[in-house]
């Protein structure tokens, strides 16, 4: 389901190189168990500081009794490996920067609404009145020499992204215009008119733009306006970029608020002192742009290989009106990338078979890849001036810690031990698995042992497919692939056609062939594990969440090996799903073309799960949540009133919040429990 659709990371990704349960000392260990999942700490967005002595992060902890995420910023000596905290009990909080000369820290955080009387601008961007107005983020500034954050923006509508000018003095934010029947709304009158929005819209929605503040706050001044969007309802945190005099100002641009259209996305840029904007690169789904260190005129941004929605995303570096991949040979998917501080070369970060990895990229020649041992990246990582990098990884053994290179030819070296207590826990044994797949793919998954493996015995297998279905399983830290473990199974997680791990030809062979294809691949990943003599044949399960749902459902009405099945957030009719989802022009680079088109229509039912559900005899657990914008729940309905009217044993459960996995630790550890607990009734 592309990369709009990947499932909940902790889900989607697999492990490798585990400890054996059979190790001296550990008699007196305990496997990792579902308590344990209450106590991981999520690290993400490491920004290290422009000369390289700080590394600033948000730290999450979940805590239980309140059912809350509880995010703070602490920054670590990158000499000393010692952690301070900067901030305390501050919601929302996101998009960390440093200020170029490195003495302040911006950052997202929720504030109070903005009353009227304190937004400048017209009546148009006056917030909306009432005393449910709810806390919108805003940009916090905080000085390294000490004090409390200073709020400087009274954006109505929050805060969407921002970007510190080249010498720190203003600060380019994009926000959302008021609706534009704002009058109406204040009648009471919602009616809204449907384009390109989904099922679950209240309102229509108004595009966002861009404008300017001073870095101490004060009046701000908007620089772009019209029916064109920096940001639609789907994207990630924009961020505008910055010429290196302080010029420029570039974004993309995208052709309205929705996320259907986005496809169509360009680089433009506007004169920071105003002036209408002007198109800096027509490359269509552009994404991500940058200018190199120290330049006005070289700028880099991501986008699909050659234009092609199914290839991967690829880095394009333009310059004097000439635009080129920079990263064709490697041919791949690119996740994230970043400028070297010489402003010729980049690093990129993307998944090598089973490893997720960095790249040094030159602008003319061969990429190589950075050794980094057994740690895999799973954060965009973060460069000084002197070229050190600062990234968030995670082994098989070992969740989320803060990691630094001194350069890009060092070995990592870890900064903290959040997660320590893992260490204390037995964790299955694992290992990659290669094997020569259909059409001529060699393919690759990962598998993990039961905690308690014992050579020559025969254990029951569980399947855990990863979502996307540009994503890819590799080795890190899963959750829920040690509750499995724990619990006496073996886990595989294949990769299949349409992941990102395997290079442009692997990914691109999903068009017209969503699941069809990838099931075969899936299968003949199975078969290889089979030859190992260590799987109980008679007693398999399938399972995964979104797009790893989707081919839980397709699996399961096409091959009777299965004893039971957990489809999470699926999807089950492409048709249905197309015509009620935000992502309908995304559906159709899959196939070619609008299933109300007469050429199309029939390979998108051929290709839902929904037209075999007759098939369908493994008992099944169905979980979703009710306000998933990005798979509709109605799906689930779809498969179990399927399933239920067709006499298998079906158990469906929806969770109460609008996500696409519930990101509170009761409600997802309740999905680890209820998971564990199908496959340990049907299967043990």
């Amino acid at each position: 389901m592309k990369s709009w659709r990947s499932a909940w990371s902790l889900l989607g990704l697999a492990l490798a190189a585990g400890v054996p349960a059979h190790a001296t000392g550990t008699a007196t260990r305990l496997a990792f168990q579902l308590a344990d999942v209450r106590d991981l700490v999520r690290l993400s967005q490491p920004r290290i500081a422009p000369d390289g002595r700080h590394i600033a992060l948000i730290v999450t902890r979940a805590d239980w009794k309140t059912d809350k995420n509880e995010p703070r910023i602490e920054l670590v000596d990158v000499a000393s490996g010692k952690t301070r905290v900067l901030t305390w009990q501050r919601k929302g909080i996101a998009a960390l920067q440093w200020s170029h000369a490195g003495t302040r820290l911006a950052f997202l955080a929720e504030a109070p609404a903005p009353a009227a009387s304190s937004v400048s601008g017209t009546a148009a961007d006056a917030p909306a009145a009432g005393k449910d107005a709810k806390p919108m983020p805003q940009i916090f500034v905080m000085s390294m020499e000490g004090g409390d954050p200073q709020q400087i923006t009274q954006a109505p509508r929050g805060v969407e992204g921002f970007a510190w000018s080249p010498h720190d003095a203003r600060i380019a934010y994009i926000t959302a215009d008021a609706p534009a029947n704002a009058k109406a709304l204040a009648q009471h009158d919602g009616a809204f008119e449907v384009t390109d929005g989904n099922f679950e819209l209240r309102n229509a929605l108004a595009p966002s733009h861009l404008w300017v503040v001073a870095s101490s706050g004060g009046t701000a001044t908007r620089l772009t306006e019209g029916r064109y969007s920096l940001q639609t309802d789907r994207q990630g945190t924009p961020y505008p970029a910055w010429s290196a005099d302080g010029k420029q100002i570039a974004f993309i641009r995208y052709p309205g608020p929705y996320w259907g259209p986005s496809f169509h996305s360009v680089v433009d840029v506007v004169d920071a002192s105003g002036g209408g904007p002007h198109t800096l690169s027509d490359q269509q789904g552009a994404m991500t742009v940058r200018y190199a260190p120290g330049s006005s005129a070289r700028y880099a941004y991501l986008r699909p290989r050659n234009g092609d929605e199914n290839n991967g995303n690829a880095v394009y570096v333009g310059e004097a009106g000439h635009d080129r991949d920079v990263s064709a040979d490697l041919a791949r998917n690119i996740d994230t990338y970043a400028w070297m501080p010489d402003g010729r070369s980049l690093l990129l970060s993307g998944e090598l078979g089973t490893r997720s990895v960095l790249w040094l990229q030159p602008l003319h020649g061969q990429a190589r890849v950075l050794d980094l041992g057994e740690v895999n990246v799973e954060d965009q990582p973060s460069v000084a001036r002197d070229g050190a990098i600062a990234f968030i990884g995670s082994t098989s053994t070992h969740p989320d810690e803060l990691y630094v290179l001194r350069h890009a030819g060092a070995p990592p070296r870890r900064l903290t031990d959040l997660n320590a207590f893992v260490g204390q826990r037995l964790l299955g044994r694992t290992q990659s698995i290669a094997w020569n797949g259909p059409d001529g793919f060699h393919e690759d998954g990962v598998l993990v042992y039961p905690v308690h493996y014992a050579a020559g015995q025969r254990y029951p297998l569980v399947l855990v497919i990863h979502g996307g279905p540009e994503g890819a399983s590799t080795v890190v830290f899963s959750p829920l692939t040690q509750l499995l473990s724990a619990a006496g199974f073996l886990v595989f997680e294949p990769n299949y056609r349409g992941s990102t791990n395997l290079g442009d030809a692997y990914q691109h062979a999903i068009f017209r062939d969503t699941g069809a294809g990838p099931g075969r691949d899936v299968m003949a990943g199975l078969a290889a594990v089979e030859k190992l003599g260590i799987v109980d044949t008679n007693r398999i399960g399938v399972s995964g969440w979104s797009y790893g749902g989707y081919m839980t459902a397709w699996l399961s009405g096409h091959y009777d090996v299965w004893k039971a099945a957990v489809a999470g957030a699926a999807l089950t009719d492409w048709v249905m799903d197309y015509t009620i989802s935000y992502y309908q022009t995304g559906d159709t680079y899959f196939f070619g073309g609008s299933p109300w088109v007469a050429k199309y229509h029939d390979i998108w039912r051929a290709q839902s799960p929904i037209a075999y559900a007759q098939n369908v005899k493994a008992p099944t657990l169905i979980m979703g949540d009710v306000g998933d914008g990005n798979v509709p729940l109605v799906n689930s309905y779809e498969w179990y009133h399927a399933l239920r009217d067709n006499g298998v044993s079906v158990r469906f459960y929806a969770y109460p919040v609008d996500t696409h996995f519930p990101e509170d630790i009761v409600q997802a550890t309740d999905v680890y429990r209820r998971w564990v607990d199908w496959m340990t009734q049907y299967l043990h």
